[in-house]
């Protein structure tokens, strides 16, 4: 079965929604993962009424404010109260277009310790689930990679994740990512264990070397294996979208990198990521019909 394509609106970041509709369903692709950012205020029936237009599925959606606990590199309130607030109210914001998931990093300790961070967050977790089934929409939390994790996360891998989910008591889902997972330890029996708990899924490449944490690829552009790594996702039971998300720095976070996929029209980006992908899976049906 041909898995669905999705597109994350941070790989066009600086195209509007309706750019990025046209893009995306000129490149075949299936889905989007709309970034709350991207929505214009007092314009939402009528960016509600494009998406329809376009043809395109609602894949996971991405907050303005993200996490329960404050991301440095990111905009947005301090305390945690504060953000629950603003992840609360752009849940509600999103729901009409009907996302399949709303994606949450943890965000870092920062001043915290380990045990405090852990227990704002599980608090925060539980009121994000409280309203996501409310909405019939799950919530899902992101382990990242280990890559300056001091500023980004409390948890690097599919375990760690479910394990804070557990010890919360919250009914929260977990995000797959290539760019933070594919190289953490024990993937494999991460992936058997906790696979059925997968509610986002989302798609890159590792550059190496990586200049910095805003410096991903297109898939089969970097050295992640990726063709054994979707299959064993597959094998999780998920059929959802695969959705591309690339972060690739023009200045706006320090490193104005030449190359860099955000200086692309969206409907580059969007062609050749749809292309990287189509060609992936090409690879993916050769080597398992080989074997």
């Amino acid at each position: 079965m041909r898995r669905k394509f999705g597109i994350c609106e941070l790989s066009t970041l600086n195209a509007s929604f309706d750019d990025d509709l046209a893009a995306y369903a000129a490149a075949g692709a299936d889905g989007i993962s709309i970034f709350e950012g991207k929505l214009v205020a007092g314009r939402e029936a009528e960016q509600l009424e494009s998406f329809r237009r376009s043809g395109l599925e609602a894949s996971a959606a991405v907050l303005a404010v993200p996490s329960v606990l404050p991301l440095p590199r990111f905009p947005g309130p301090e305390r945690p109260e504060e953000r629950l607030e603003a992840m609360l109210a752009g849940m509600r914001r999103l729901a009409p277009f009907e996302p399949t998931a709303f994606v949450c990093p943890s965000g870092p300790a920062g001043e915290l310790t380990d045990a405090e961070a852990r227990k704002t967050l599980g608090e925060g977790l539980r009121v994000l689930a409280d309203e996501s089934a409310r909405l019939g929409i799950p919530v899902a939390l992101e382990p990242m990679s280990t890559f300056e994790r001091e500023v980004w996360t409390l948890v690097t891998t599919l375990g760690e994740a479910a394990e804070l989910v557990d010890e919360a008591g919250a009914d929260v889902g977990l995000v797959f990512d290539t760019w933070h997972l594919w190289n953490s330890p024990e993937l494999d029996d991460d992936l058997e264990r906790y696979g059925d708990r997968i509610v986002a899924v989302q798609v890159n490449d590792w550059r190496d070397p990586t200049r910095s944490w805003c410096d991903r690829v297109l898939p089969g552009d970097g050295v992640i294996d990726l063709g054994p790594l979707l299959d064993a996702v597959e094998r999780t039971g998920w059929a959802g979208c695969y959705d591309l998300e690339v972060f690739s720095d023009d200045g706006k976070f320090g490193n104005d990198f030449e190359d860099s996929l955000w200086k692309l029209p969206a409907d580059e980006l969007a062609r050749r990521g749809r292309e990287r992908f189509t060609q992936l899976e090409l690879s993916s049906s050769t080597e398992g019909r080989a074997a």
